[in-house]
């Protein structure tokens, strides 16, 4: 399984991206993709996730009402809306791929990784 993430940049307060994660190299017809972010210094934290469907999805707190994941099954990407961006968002993106959905929050559960995309806002 290769995860390809992409779209950070730099934005203001208040502005917004959106991320995108390209899913290659697998045959399930089932799997979960979440979106995880780690800021220097900090412990790997849960952003979001979202089942093969699109039907269920699981946001940490602190993004819920600013963030919205999608996913396009025909082009195997997930995307992450990001909006009213804060300067605690300011992170490392990354989105990992799991073989079946369960809205866990816990990077252990999940089995392949993208590289990462750099998010950072200005206050």
């Amino acid at each position: 399984v290769q995860l390809q993430a992409s779209g950070g940049g730099s934005v203001e307060a208040g502005g917004s991206l959106s991320l995108s994660c390209a899913a290659s190299g697998f045959t399930f017809d089932d799997y979960a993709i979440g979106w995880f972010r780690q800021a220097p210094g900090k412990e790997r934290e849960f952003v979001a996730t979202i089942s093969w469907s699109g039907r269920s999805t699981h946001y940490a707190d602190s993004v819920k009402g600013r963030f919205t994941i999608s996913r396009d099954n025909a082009k195997n990407t997930v995307f992450l809306q990001m909006n009213s961006l804060e300067p605690e968002d300011s992170a490392v993106y990354y989105c990992a791929f799991r073989d079946h959905y369960s809205g866990s929050d816990s990077f252990l559960l999940y089995d392949y990784w993208g590289q990462g995309t750099l998010v950072t806002v200005s206050s």
